[in-house]
């Protein structure tokens, strides 16, 4: 990257030593014990930074705990199938993460001797990795004097420096990571991006900024014009998509019949009971045959409702409807899918499920109990 000076870097900002200094003796005295922090192995802080993106460390840490004791070494992870990442990613949610981690150990390995690679341009070849996960791993395990930019981060800028315009614009992005490489102290530049990361995690919080504890708050230039709250601007929110979802649980002999998605896209490699979208002007019944009949070329008789339940993704919502069905006719064929088995009940825990699939996975479960 340039080293030019970010437009937001002038004679009215901070000395860049009154930001850094007092910044560092709070990260010292308050960070938080995280796992993985307790270690300068690149791979550890890899599994970590990529956990943490989109996800909360309270959430984060127990996985990665388990996935590390699963797969200490990138080796490992490399030798592992896919569906036992999967499994053992289960409920983490933005599953590219796992399968990108998947590919970018396969590759460490093939073309690295299986040690996460020092450079900046080879941790930005690998799968999954962009320019915050690499700047992490390169200043966090290796000291290199490479700049993040997080969600954190921005929240932290926008108010210090008093950005009154939206971060998420790509002009403004590309000031903001000038910013961040020209505030990187020569030296602890890893526990320098912590400490940002940090303060925007722990004190500079979205909606209720905990200004009296933070150790730059005389200096910061939000905070003095009582903007704290305002900044950073955002876009105006779009209307939230939502759609209907049918899925069928099909027993035939005893088994349910499942199927894998495409390994691209939402959710790629992810099993699930068959269905999708409910279409204008059908039914419910309808629509789940017609899915079905699309997604495996099999038709079904539909018997008896399961569950019906919302659920959120990032960017659309869904009310899905889990039908118990009946194998009719027809030979199962992955048509929409990557895959698909007959399965018995009690394997179903085996494979790895989209939350909502594991909502109905447990409605079975509860209803099997109730029968009994």
């Amino acid at each position: 990257m340039t080293t030019t000076q970010s437009i937001f870097w002038d004679e009215k900002q901070p000395r860049k030593a009154s930001i850094t200094r007092p910044l560092l003796r709070w990260f010292t005295r308050q960070a938080r014990d995280l796992p993985w922090r307790r270690t300068k192995d690149p791979y550890a802080i890899w599994i970590s930074e990529i956990m943490l993106q989109q996800t909360q460390v309270a959430t984060a840490q127990p996985y990665y705990e388990r996935f590390l004791h699963r797969f200490p070494t990138v080796q490992k992870l490399a030798r592992a199938r896919l569906d036992t990442v999967l499994k053992l990613w289960e409920g983490l949610g933005y599953y590219s993460r796992a399968r990108h981690l998947h590919q970018a150990a396969k590759t460490i390995v093939a073309r690295h001797g299986g040690h996460v690679p020092r450079d900046m341009d080879a941790l930005l070849a690998l799968p999954g990795i962009g320019a915050y996960t690499a700047g992490a791993i390169a200043s966090i395990a290796f000291g290199h004097r490479e700049p993040v930019l997080d969600g954190n981060v921005m929240r932290v800028f926008c108010r210090l420096f008093r950005i009154r315009e939206n971060p998420r614009q790509s002009a403004i992005q590309k000031e903001l990571w000038l910013l961040a490489r020209r505030l990187l102290p020569a030296k602890r530049a890893g526990d320098f991006n912590e400490a940002l990361m940090e303060l925007g995690a722990e004190l500079c919080q979205p909606q209720d900024p905990r200004c009296g504890a933070c150790p730059l708050s005389r200096i910061c230039r939000a905070r003095r014009h009582g903007e704290q709250r305002r900044l950073p601007l955002r876009a105006k929110k779009k209307a939230i998509p939502r759609h209907v979802i049918v899925v069928g649980i099909i027993y035939r002999r005893g088994r349910i019949l499942i199927d894998k998605r495409k390994p691209e896209g939402l959710l790629g490699g992810l099993w699930e009971f068959p269905g999708g979208k409910q279409e204008s002007g059908e039914n419910l019944e309808r629509a789940l045959q017609r899915e079905v009949r699309e997604e495996i070329g099999i038709r079904i008789r539909v018997t008896r409702p399961v569950v019906t339940l919302d659920h959120a993704y990032s960017h659309f919502r869904i009310r899905l409807h889990a039908f118990e069905c009946a194998y009719v006719s027809g030979t199962p064929r992955c048509l929409g899918c990557d895959d698909l088995k007959w399965v018995w009940p009690s394997d179903l825990n085996r494979y790895a499920f989209p939350a909502a699939n594991g909502k109905i996975i447990e409605a079975l479960r509860e209803r099997d109990r109730e029968e009994r």
